[in-house]
């Protein structure tokens, strides 16, 4: 919801703040006031062009900022918002490129135009249209038809996953044999390697030193067993002085250390004279050892840091061969699958398309009942859906008059009638109606529209703010009354912003703001000030008859404002 609008040096604006309510605002005054450049300014926190012709002459730039209450789904209200405003700036300098800000931080103008186009929906000429693209047009007919699009998604899903395994299939039968027989060579060298222990390679190591060496290491097992057990060695030595202590007892302690060293003594010279008789020179085993050591390093060097990813790759290699050896077999399966997801594909899409045709008549049928009450009563409305089995070309027409040819919206000319348009389809689409004219204005009721979906309701009801130019251009009377009341209906579920002329279309506004132009110091400037009450009763006055101060114009004003409040 726009909160708080500030323009300065924009057109005769000098510098203008002004505060903005939930609901429905009308912004009324003389023509050349300055309405239309309250528009602009909002045009420009969307996006718009920016005209340096726009800034106030004397000033060196026109800034506009807007600032935009969060608050929950639904109707939205003042003590709604939250403390997460949203502050939109545009600097449009006198010469130069303009600036953009978003939340006070540098922006591009994409960036501002994507935001504030998430806020603000603007109808009128010239102005941008949110339901003017395809895409929106093809989805706001998809919401007012309850079109389920969930089983097209899972089959498109389904597709892309079946294509992207053809696609690691591969196809190419040259390249199929070449990588087979890579495979195969590798594979071939993988097992003949026979590996089974990852730490086969340590293992081997340990058995080249004991092979390598095994003389010199016989040779310190002789010596050790020697130095035990020779004629006058650690043994003989270690039993004099064990004889020496024996029987004293003092000495008991140092006594029973050198038993147990006698012992471990005498059980090192055992295992001394074991390991010289196991350490035998062996080459034969020897060069097999050291054969089989190369023969590691080599696949280390092809396949993997260690042997554990040796032995992983050989794996995935055997996996990778019997794969391409089955390939006929499971393209033909992939194939058969990707026959079947595409014709999945094509029911699901051909589904969406008959859900689309079976919906646009209704839709259509109801915005053009919206029309006639809009002073569009020889409208005509359709929808054009594209021959492709999914509908996915859809087309919105308007012929605005009785022998028009019905166009495109995007074409229709008249800013007047195209905002009526836009009018009526916010209403449809929002689940809200107004009744046929029949009558006084006092004698209608707004009611939910049952011609459409259920799926449709509220689907568009959320708290927007949607501004609307020229809406009431070259109507009056009855036709006035219908839009004024059309507006305070979508004035419920959004903020909704008028530039009107006619009274009968602000009298149903929630608030009212008189734009006026006043001169001080020789110089031209706009004000826009809130009314309410009897100043509301004036302003509608002057609207009616362009003599506020005509009792008989205050009457008609009062009772005009009496008669909406009662038929709202």
């Amino acid at each position: 919801m726009l909160r708080e609008l500030r323009v300065r040096d924009l057109g005769v604006i000098d510098d203008l703040t002004l505060m903005l309510d939930p609901g429905m605002t009308a912004l009324s005054g003389e023509t050349g006031a300055g309405k239309t450049l309250l528009v602009e300014a909002i045009d420009l926190l969307l996006g718009g062009r920016a005209d340096p012709v726009l800034v106030r002459p004397g000033a060196q730039e026109a800034v506009v900022e807007g600032r935009f209450c969060s608050h929950p789904e639904g109707a939205p209200t003042a003590e709604m918002c939250s403390g997460d405003d949203v502050v939109l700036a545009r600097v449009v300098p006198a010469t130069g490129r303009s600036r953009a800000y978003v939340g006070g931080r540098m922006a591009t103008l994409s960036v501002l135009a994507e935001t504030g186009r998430s806020l603000v929906d603007l109808h009128g000429q010239h102005a941008h249209q949110a339901l003017f693209t395809a895409v929106a047009q093809r989805a706001a007919l998809d919401r007012a038809g309850g079109v389920d699009h969930s089983p097209l998604v899972a089959a498109r899903q389904a597709l892309a996953a079946v294509e992207v395994k053809l696609a690691a299939l591969g196809g190419d039968a040259r390249s199929r044999a070449r990588e087979m027989d890579l495979l195969r060579f590798q594979l071939d060298e993988l097992e003949g390697a026979a590996l089974q222990d990852p730490d086969e390679d340590e293992l081997l190591v340990a058995e080249e030193d004991r092979l390598s060496d095994a003389g010199a290491h016989r040779e310190a097992a002789r010596t050790v067993r020697e130095a035990m057990h020779a004629d006058g060695g650690a043994l003989d030595r270690v039993g004099e002085a064990i004889a020496a202590l024996a029987g004293r007892a003092p000495l008991r302690g140092i006594h029973d250390r050198l038993r147990a060293v006698e012992a471990e003594l005498t059980d090192i010279g055992s295992e001394a004279r074991s390991s010289e008789e196991r350490f035998e020179d062996d080459p034969e085993r020897l060069a097999m050892v050291l054969s089989r050591r190369q023969l590691l390093r080599d696949l280390r060097r092809k396949y993997g840091a260690n042997l554990a990813e040796v032995i992983e790759y050989r794996e995935a290699t055997r996996t990778a061969m019997e794969e391409l050896e089955d390939w006929d077999g499971r393209a033909a399966a992939l194939d058969a699958h990707r026959r079947a997801a595409v014709a999945a594909v094509e029911s699901a899409a051909a589904d969406i398309g008959a859900a689309r045709r079976a919906a646009a008549p209704v839709l259509a049928a109801a915005v053009e009942a919206e029309l006639r009450t809009l002073a569009m009563p020889r409208a005509r409305f359709a929808i054009e859906i594209g021959p492709g089995a999914g509908g996915d070309d859809v087309t919105w027409l308007l012929g605005a008059n009785a022998g028009e040819a019905a166009l495109p919206l995007a074409k229709v000319a008249s800013g007047g009638e195209l905002a009526r348009t836009m009018l009526a389809l916010r209403l449809v689409l929002s689940g809200l109606r107004t009744s046929s004219s029949n009558g006084s204005a006092g004698g209608k009721s707004r009611a939910r529209s049952r011609a459409l979906p259920l799926a449709l309701e509220g689907s568009e009801a959320t708290a927007r703010t949607l501004v609307f130019d020229e809406v009431d251009a070259g109507i009056g009377g009855e036709a006035a009354v219908a839009v004024g009341r059309a507006l305070a209906a979508l004035g419920e579920h959004h903020q909704v912003l008028v530039v009107t002329h006619l009274p009968q279309v602000a009298a149903f506004a929630d608030h009212q703001v008189a734009v006026s132009k006043v001169e001080a110091g020789g110089r031209t400037r706009t004000s826009a000030e809130p009314v309410a009450d009897a100043r509301r009763v004036v302003e509608l006055a002057r609207m009616l008859s362009g003599s506020p101060d005509s009792g008989t114009a205050r009457s008609h004003a009062a009772e005009l404002l009496e008669v909406a409040r009662s038929g709202r």
